[in-house]
């Protein structure tokens, strides 16, 4: 085997790497499609270099920002992390407009007895309509919930290094 030929072959298993897991891209599909009211989209990977992406406040990395694209005219970002509760982590997905704008956030995967309902659309509605301008404080702008303190806390943690970040990118002009 030659070197063009290892390295095509090395290029197409990276490239199958990025992106999604199955189950929660499917679970973010359906939240675009409904947010943004569209039933067809490109969902592109932003790729936040390894210099920058170590500066900012929340985790970035090669499959959980990305660009929605309706014909070519740009629609928003998603950004897919993890977030710490209480003995365990839980999925959550960000929704932006365009001007980083947050349309929509979701608890995608709650792995906990206790806490779940940081899960709820009420809850979590608090959020839309933040952008990077703002900083999110629990238990003066962020309504806390008894039995879910921890997740709580590490939403709006996690929702404040977003906010940050995003505001990191656009001053660099990377977003």
């Amino acid at each position: 085997m030659n070197f063009k030929s290892v390295f095509i072959i090395l290029l197409s298993l990276s490239l199958l790497s990025f992106g999604l897991p199955k189950h929660l891209q499917k679970k973010v599909d359906k939240e675009i499609k409904s947010t943004y009211n569209i039933e067809t989209f490109d969902f592109n990977t932003i790729i936040i270099s390894t210099e920058i992406a170590q500066t900012l406040p929340a985790t970035f990395g090669t499959d959980n920002l990305f660009e929605i694209k309706s014909e070519e005219n740009l629609l928003g970002y998603a950004y897919v992390a993890k977030a710490p509760s209480k003995t365990d982590q839980f999925d959550y997905l960000v929704l932006l407009d365009s001007e980083l704008i947050v349309l929509k956030t979701k608890v995608l995967i709650y792995r906990e007895d206790y806490g779940g309902e940081i899960g709820s659309k009420r809850w979590l509605k608090q959020f839309i309509g933040k952008s990077q301008h703002d900083e999110l404080r629990y238990g003066d702008n962020i309504v806390a919930i008894s039995g879910a303190t921890i997740s709580v806390r590490s939403m709006t943690h996690a929702m404040n290094n977003v906010l940050a970040s995003l505001k990191i990118l656009h001053e660099k002009n990377i977003l």
